[in-house]
């Protein structure tokens, strides 16, 4: 089943991206998920539950970054699931397309999602279409209030940072050197006025 979400968040690409790609603050974004693990490989460990009509599954979740491309705002995660009590599993293609708008982003995501099994079953696609809606509306609200906090930490920061002294140079040293002992020696030669009027 295809489906496509699209939401505008605050903070630029390429701050909206690496929030994207950090396991530990983007995970619990997520209603229901959580992080196990980041492994070796780059692989993240995580649990989600989702409740499918009546019924709630607890995947565990394999994710990783098949493809990242910063300089085009476009990123691609596929994810494994597998249902704990062995009712099914899941996987998706999330593909992420970050570009710039009205001073922040604009983030369109277009999910590629299969189910098997029991969670087939209960997955009819107006349920999945419900479901992906609230989860990706609590998730967008989640990462717009994350890129307001790094924007206003950011901005802080700026501001408690104490004024940066500019280092002297060597030349700069010797030339005041220089033009205090021509000073001096000018003031210490008599004046030729003063000394014929002797």
């Amino acid at each position: 089943m295809n489906l496509q979400h699209e939401f505008d968040v605050p903070g630029s690409p390429q701050a909206t991206l690496e929030l994207l790609l950090d396991a530990e603050r983007v995970v619990p974004c997520m209603p229901g998920a959580s992080l196990v693990e980041v492994a070796d490989d780059g692989t993240w460990k995580t649990t989600m539950t989702v409740k499918l009509g009546p019924v709630a599954m607890e995947f565990a979740n394999d994710v990783r970054i098949v493809e990242n491309d910063p300089s085009a705002g476009k990123v691609r995660l596929d994810l494994s699931g597998r249902e704990k009590r062995g009712r099914g599993s899941a996987v998706a293609t999330v593909d992420a397309q970050l570009l710039p708008h009205e001073g922040g982003t604009r983030v369109t995501m277009t999910s590629d999602v299969r189910f098997s099994g029991q969670a087939a079953q209960l997955g009819r696609p107006s349920v999945i279409q419900d479901v992906s809606t609230r989860l990706v509306d609590e998730f967008a609200r989640c990462l717009r209030d994350r890129l307001a906090e790094s924007e206003s930490a950011s901005e802080t920061a700026t501001l408690q940072q104490p004024p940066v002294q500019k280092p002297l140079s060597g030349l700069s040293l010797v030339a005041a050197a220089v033009r205090g002992a021509v000073a001096r020696l000018f003031a210490s030669r008599p004046n030729p006025r003063e000394k014929g009027s002797q």
